[in-house]
């Protein structure tokens, strides 16, 4: 395996858009754009084309650039991650799986953090210093917090989350904040209502890329990003104890907006177009939303503003969220010792959330379908999942061309689809009716021949002798370059060559 060339340890933004422009994955924009509408266009049209990052150096009336498009590709997630960037997104879901199933990674403390090489206070905090761009014509204004996260913390146990919750700027020092019901940052926020207390917290903005990576991570409550990031890099996150809120704040972002959250006081929010493709947060139709007051502006000299377009798929929101929401799935199976599992996905095309697909290699009657129910009632699963499809240990989880091919040769829709009526919902599915959008039903698609059928179809396979002539020959068929015969061999032929018993037995 090898890892992203001529690239430092990555421990902050900064690092991480040297890594990728040191591997040929970033483009500098040089010319004037202007924040409102056309940074975001711009930027949606590159990921559409599967661009690179690009780094918006000249946004109009602002003198700090603006990056996007960190993670619309497979590679630059890897890079992220200091992975091989050839890694497929299952592979290196996997990769997360067997790194936060070892023990967590405790974050350090530092003295002088780059983040307070700037401190603003009192009269002089005006958060729309920074070019928070208005992505979408009927955005209920600009977002300060669309790649970023808030830090609170539990009032009991010191429990620190880092939540990735929309913040729109509503006031040179207010922040909105889409904080859902149920999600942690949520349930930190009742505990100081219950104390009558502001709940301290602060939005981050530009950060070393595996935290944003955490804090968009499913995770079990009372534990911290801090620990997950630390152990996908496999060392300390470097963090400082904050000397107003007293939360625990990564050392090395580029900018902190900090202050109080009052779980009394509301104000109207968005609308937002969000990764689901529509708007969310209708005025007059949505709930309010929690505020954040903010009390002081910290920021690393000459910073860097990150945002994501959202919007429809496929870019950094639906990325992150097959990455982290596969590995995830992936390790709840793990733990939970449900036996076989091949490879797992979540795909960016389903939002990243809303399906996933298991391979399984069958060990006894029902096998299949007790994989399905399994991942409905995993931490990652249980919460906005639709739909899952599993297939046989012949097909990895994301290989479309073959998933289809099960789907239509080992389904039969009365014997192998099971719908689920209740499950919890997120507010954001379009699919749900507006006021109704706390429980939604689902299916599980048992695309898998059944593992009890003692006379199974008899599957076509080549022979793997005259493929290896085939591959040996490649070039004299008139062919250029290397041989594909060797990525397909095992695909192609007989399971039973490499020591696997004919259907799974």
């Amino acid at each position: 395996m090898s890892k992203p060339k001529d690239v430092a340890p990555i421990d902050d933004l900064r690092g991480f858009i040297a890594a990728l422009e040191a591997n040929g994955q970033l483009h500098r924009v040089k010319t004037e754009v202007d924040w409102k509408f056309e940074l975001c266009h711009v930027s949606k049209v590159n990921e559409e084309q599967k661009g690179p990052g690009l780094l918006y150096e000249n946004v109009k009336g602002y003198d700090i650039p603006v990056f996007t498009s960190a993670f619309t590709t497979s590679q630059r997630l890897a890079i992220a991650l200091e992975q091989d960037p050839s890694l497929s997104m299952s592979q290196l879901s996997k990769k997360w799986m067997e790194l936060t199933t070892k023990q967590m990674v405790k974050p350090v403390f530092v003295d002088n953090p780059p983040v307070m090489e700037n401190v603003i206070t009192g009269d002089d905090v005006d958060i729309e210093k920074f070019p928070s761009p208005w992505f979408y014509p009927d955005d209920g204004g600009r977002f300060f917090v669309t790649s970023g996260y808030l830090v609170t913390q539990d009032p009991d146990t010191g429990w620190t989350n880092l939540g990735t919750y929309r913040s729109q700027v509503l006031g040179k020092n207010l922040l909105g904040s889409q904080i859902i019901k149920g999600k942690h940052g949520d349930m930190h926020m009742k505990k100081y209502q219950e104390r009558g207390e502001l709940m301290p917290a602060a939005a981050v903005v530009g950060c070393d890329p595996v935290l944003f990576l955490a804090a968009s991570t499913l995770v079990s409550s009372q534990v911290d990003e801090y620990d997950v990031a630390g152990s996908l890099r496999g060392r300390p996150v470097p963090v400082f104890k904050s000397d107003l809120t007293g939360l625990t704040l990564p050392a090395n972002a580029e900018i902190i907006a900090e202050g109080w959250i009052d779980p009394n006081e509301l104000m109207d929010e968005g609308p937002f177009g969000e990764y689901t493709g529509y708007y969310s947060g209708n005025k007059g139709k949505d709930y309010p939303k929690p505020v954040l007051r903010i009390a002081r502006i910290l920021h690393r000299n000459k910073p860097i503003m990150w945002s994501t377009t959202v919007g429809k798929p496929i870019n950094d929101i639906h990325m992150i969220q097959s990455l982290n929401r596969t590995a995830t799935l992936w390790h709840d199976l793990e733990t939970m010792k449900v036996p076989g599992i091949q490879s797992v996905y979540i795909p960016p095309e389903a939002c990243g959330r809303f399906w996933a697909v298991v391979s399984v290699k069958q060990m006894y009657p029902g096998h299949s379908n007790h994989v399905g129910n399994a991942v409905i009632a995993t931490t990652t699963g249980h919460y906005g999942l639709k739909g899952v499809i599993v297939v046989d240990h012949d097909i990895e989880a994301d290989d479309w061309d073959r998933i289809w091919w099960a789907l239509s040769t080992r389904f039969d829709p009365k014997r192998s689809a099971q719908i689920i009526d209740r499950g919890r919902s997120t507010p954001l599915d379009p699919g749900l009716p507006i006021d109704a959008r706390d429980i939604t039903s689902r299916i599980i698609l048992d695309a898998c021949t059944p593992y009890e059928w003692a006379d199974k179809p008899n599957e076509i396979f080549m022979d793997r002798t005259v493929l290896q002539k085939v591959s040996d020959r490649w070039n004299e068929y008139g062919f250029a370059g290397t041989s594909p015969v060797a990525g397909m061999i095992n695909r192609l032929t007989r399971p039973e060559v490499k020591g696997k018993a004919k259907g799974g037995k």
